[in-house]
């Protein structure tokens, strides 16, 4: 089954998860000389069960859980203290953030087969809700709000889309737009928190995850990665280095 030229009419710039790990991890540790063994690994990823497209799990243990529906960092500035607190000595921050996307194998974007199913299922399910609900204008009931604060958190992050026009929401652009929200949101965190990291260096890895049917490798479409020394951050809105020489000479 070819699944990449779909994704790639859609994320020409993706690549499998595989490919992900392997890049960035022989970076880090080959340009900036981290030792894995030190690196504590955090994620701002959406919850759902589906999201273990790359292999920064199996060779970064214990990950640290920032985020939540639609992979926004709901943990907020006691979470990202905690694992700042969690660093081993001598060693690094690395987040990975973003949210999701599934394609089918017929290349329709925001749904997925799932292992075990062989029907489909909404991939993000929380963004294809959140824009059912946009689209419709459906009123949020009281008791959602303390029953279901995420979605809802979610939902109102998304709304200076439905505000910009009145055209229906598509989920690629949800996606796109929750990118957006996801990083700036991190990186408002990390400014407020900045003083808690003892460690040399942060690591942020931003991009949004494709999922693929089970037979199909998963992708990640790479958005941003930068590298920060915890003592000189004063402004959020940072420069990626993925067009520095460095980075491209891999």
């Amino acid at each position: 089954m070819m699944i990449e030229p779909l994704i790639k009419q859609h994320f020409p710039n993706a690549k499998t998860g595989a490919e992900i790990t392997e890049t960035y991890l022989n970076f880090i540790s080959g340009e900036y000389g981290s030792e894995m063994d030190k690196i504590l690994f955090a994620t701002s990823l959406c919850c759902d069960d589906i999201n273990v497209s790359t292999d920064f799990r199996r060779v970064l243990t214990r990950p640290f859980t920032l985020g939540g529906l639609g992979g926004l960092p709901y943990a907020g500035i006691t979470g990202l203290v905690a694992f700042a607190h969690h660093v081993p000595d001598g060693g690094d921050a690395f987040i990975f953030y973003g949210p999701h996307i599934g394609i089918t194998d017929e290349g329709v974007l925001g749904e997925m087969r799932r292992p075990g199913q062989q029907h489909l299922t909404n991939s993000c399910g929380a963004l294809v809700l959140a824009l059912e609900r946009l689209n419709s204008s459906k009123p949020v009931l009281p008791e959602q709000y303390e029953l279901d604060a995420q979605q809802l958190m979610l939902e109102r992050s998304l709304a200076p889309l439905k505000e910009a026009g009145s055209h229906e929401i598509q989920i690629k652009d949800a996606v796109n737009f929750t990118y957006y929200n996801v990083r700036t949101r991190l990186l408002r965190l990390i400014k407020a928190s900045r003083s808690e990291f003892k460690c040399r260096r942060i690591f942020l890895l931003g991009g949004i995850i494709i999922n693929t049917s089970p037979e199909c490798h998963d992708y990640v479409d790479i958005r941003d990665f930068e590298v920060l020394d915890p003592q000189k951050i004063e402004d959020p809105e940072l420069v990626s280095i993925l067009a520095s020489k460095a980075f491209k000479a891999l």
